[in-house]
Parts: C-alpha cells; structure tokens; sequence
C-alpha cells in the first residue's frame, strides 16, 4: 500500500467517526426535545387536541337532548350552530328557584372562580352573583342552558364538579384552538389537564401571548 492511500485510508476513518460522533449529538438532543424550540419535551410529548376534545354522545343526558361532542366542530358550523341553540333554548326555557337556583350560582359563580365565555366578552362569569345572566353570547346562553339541565333533571346523578366539568368540555369545544394552547401551558407547568382546569376561572389568562385560536359557533 502507498503512502497516498494510507493516508486516504486515514481521512476516510476520521471522516466517518466524525460522522458517527454527530449523529449520536443529534440524537442526544432531539430525546431532549431542544429542537423545534421545545426544551425537555419531545414532539410526541406535546398536548395534541386528541387529548382534550371531548367526543361521542355525553352520558346521561346526551341521548335525551339528541346531541353529541362531535356535532360543535369547525368543520360542521351548521351542526355546531343547531347544538349550542339546543343548549341555548334550555336557559331561556328553564328556571331555577331555592337550592337549585343556590347551587347553579355555586357552580358557575363561586367554584374555580366561576365560569366564563372569556374570549367573546370580559364578564367575570356567565352568571352575576345573583343568578341573572351576565353575558349574552350564545356560547354562554348553551353553558348556561347544560347546567340548568343538569341541575334540574339530573341534579342526584351529577355533583356540582361533575356538572362544571361537563360545562368546561362544552367550553372547551367552543374554543378548541385556544384551549389546545392552554393545555399545554398547564402541562409544561406541571397543572392537572382536568376540564375545570381548563375552562374555569381557576387559570384564567394563563395562556396570553401562547395561545390563540377561532371560536366554533357564533358569538
């Protein structure tokens, strides 16, 4: 073998260790999920709207009311429409009086800081303190309409973080964009990813600057 070869032989060997020692750098750090900007999280660990969009037919009442998760979509505004006017239709046709009136005030007013259509209006709730309607946005009128229902027909069924947790899934589906970015605030900060977690008042502007997103349904 000749002197040129030799040497070509040994270029060829640190080239391919050189290779092999970037490889494993990359590798090493796309596990630790600093690329894309993510640190410590990897792209399969981010929170996917899969994960919090509720779907299929809610247990209990669904059936009654003939509605489903799947029918609030951005794809479907018709549908999406027709369902929040089912929800709608209930606040504006039931009632409340007494311990029923107390407990739709406790849920949507005073637990996790009340429940709020936030990103159509700045109200602290959908409710006043009083039970009065707050807001006059159609996605409130539905979550005010599915805790009256609740309440009233199946009120021994559903506790009262049942009932808001139903009402944040509706929530949720009315602002899946913005609450896709809000769930993944709350997971990089260590927060249980629970429906009252999300839609509540309980982190309310957790997500400004990191989150945004349409509305489904009009507001």
């Amino acid at each position: 073998m000749t002197e040129k070869q030799k040497k070509k032989n040994v270029e060829f060997i640190v080239q391919a260790v050189v290779i092999i020692v970037l490889v494993g750098v990359l590798m090493f750090f796309i596990g630790r999920g600093s690329i894309g900007g993510i640190v410590g999280k990897t792209a399969t660990e981010l929170v996917s709207a899969s994960e919090i969009i509720p779907t299929g037919v809610p247990a209990v009442y669904g059936s009654e009311l003939k509605i489903s998760y799947d029918d609030v979509s951005p794809t479907n505004p018709g549908s999406a429409d027709a369902t929040i006017n089912v929800l709608s239709n209930i606040d504006r046709s039931e009632t409340l009086e007494g311990a029923e009136l107390q407990r739709y005030i406790d849920i949507l007013y005073t637990m996790d800081g009340g429940m709020s259509c936030e990103f159509c209006c700045g109200a602290k709730s959908v409710i006043f303190e009083d039970g009065r309607a707050a807001c006059g946005c159609a996605h409130s009128y539905a979550m005010r309409g599915i805790t009256k229902y609740l309440i009233k027909f199946h009120g021994d069924e559903f506790t009262d973080e049942d009932i808001l947790e139903e009402v944040g899934k509706w929530k949720v589906l009315f602002f899946p964009g913005i609450h896709e970015g809000k769930a993944q605030v709350l997971d990089e900060q260590g927060i249980e990813l629970s429906y009252i977690n999300l839609a509540s008042n309980a982190y309310r502007g957790i997500e400004k600057g990191q989150a945004s997103g349409g509305m489904v349904g009009g507001c």
